[in-house]
């Protein structure tokens, strides 16, 4: 019998069944801290749907790997067309034949909102958490999401009021990063724990963790470090590898740059805390980054046929979510054409160079974590999913 099948037999069960699907190592993230407070709260809900490690590790019961699903852009995944629509099709199966009591979708909008329309027009009720950044770009896709959405949670307060100019259903959480943002030892044991030398300065690389992104910026940022070694020889630099990456991806990148990086599986907090500066990807490592009070670089780069298409779509004057929470670019971005290894070399020499510049940044970056706000995310939205459930 198949996994959807076990479920369509035990619809007598009394526990309440909730479909949750995350496509990235953050979503995973954030999915897991999700489902760890609404099981505290009601032990007896029932989770299953796409998981990554620590969503499975948190009680979900995988149908398929989150890492399944780890593509970027416009281009790559049409280069997954067919294993995409191949998972696509057995989630859209399952909801048709499971009807589960709700389904909670976290980001990744190109797969799951795809998903909701199956659902809504199953009668299955849609959590939507973490906005598809429509303020930011793509803003003819509110209509669809509020068609397929029976709420969306959002995780910045200025998404409220953009949600409810369209009246879709909206409910600020609060964002699961200033829960979640823990270091688990003090620096000089970090230091320690990862082979760091304590009287060199350190430099991290953070090239996201997604593949696509990945092999695009790992490759600047190694350049860029063997030109800061150049400049400043007693640099020691350091890269967490993603769970969703497989060290296989990354070792022929080290292999064909000759500069020598530490490699951590995950732990990118610890990590980060013993840098001086990061080069990083765009995105949620940036909120990290930020929270933690470690300047940096941010660069980006995509498949140059989704630069040309999107690159007018882009309705703010930022891209690194650290910047577009301050409002101002707190940490200069480095975007497509612009995103070279001298131009990351010659940022991060002046954040290790300049004091001044460096405390600046520091504190502009302790003002995004204050806009953050308290904390409590992943318990709202835990609250959030069980007052739907008995709605």
């Amino acid at each position: 019998m198949s996994f959807a099948g076990l479920w369509v037999s035990n619809k007598l069960h009394t526990a309440k069944r909730i479909m949750i699907v995350a496509g990235e190592a953050s979503g995973d993230l954030h999915a897991a801290n999700f489902v760890k407070s609404a099981l505290a709260i009601n032990p007896d809900l029932n989770f299953y749907g796409i998981a990554g490690a620590r969503m499975q590790a948190a009680g979900v019961e995988a149908v398929h790997d989150a890492a399944e699903l780890a593509v970027m852009g416009l281009i790559e995944p049409l280069l997954n067309y067919r294993k995409l629509s191949g998972v696509l099709s057995h989630m859209k199966q399952m909801v048709r034949d499971d009807k589960p009591d709700l389904l909670v979708l976290i980001d990744y909008p190109g797969f799951n909102l795809r998903l909701a329309e199956t659902a809504k027009a199953c009668g299955v009720k849609v959590l939507f958490y973490v906005s598809p950044q429509v303020w930011a770009w793509r803003q003819g896709r509110v209509k669809k999401i509020g068609e397929r959405i029976d709420m969306m949670a959002v995780i910045f307060p200025f998404e409220t009021e953009f949600y409810e100019r369209f009246q879709i259903p909206v409910r600020y959480v609060g964002h699961p990063l200033v829960d979640e943002v823990r270091t688990t030892m003090s620096k000089e044991a970090a230091q320690q724990h990862f082979g760091l030398d304590a009287s060199r300065r350190t430099v991290g690389l953070f090239p996201g963790s997604r593949r696509g992104e990945v092999k695009r910026l790992l490759p600047i940022m190694l350049k860029a470090a063997k030109q800061l070694k150049q400049s400043h020889p007693e640099l020691q630099f350091i890269l967490p590898v993603a769970s969703s990456l497989k060290p296989e991806m990354i070792q022929p990148c080290l292999d064909a740059v000759d500069v020598e990086v530490i490699t951590v599986e995950g732990q990118s907090y610890d990590v980060a805390q013993t840098c001086d500066a990061i080069m990083t990807a765009s995105g949620t490592a940036t909120l990290e980054i930020a929270m933690l009070g470690i300047p940096m670089a941010i660069t980006y780069k995509v498949a140059w046929l989704t630069w040309i298409i999107v690159e007018h779509m882009i309705k703010i004057p930022h891209i690194g979510l650290a910047n577009i929470v301050a409002g101002e670019e707190v940490a200069k971005e480095y975007v497509q054409n612009a995103a070279t290894p001298e131009a990351l070399s010659r940022e991060i020499g002046h954040i290790l160079d300049d004091a001044d510049y460096a405390a600046t940044m520091r504190e502009k970056l302790a003002e995004v974590k204050r806009r953050l706000g308290e904390g409590g995310g992943s318990e709202n939205l835990a609250r959030l999913a069980l007052e739907m459930l008995t709605a």
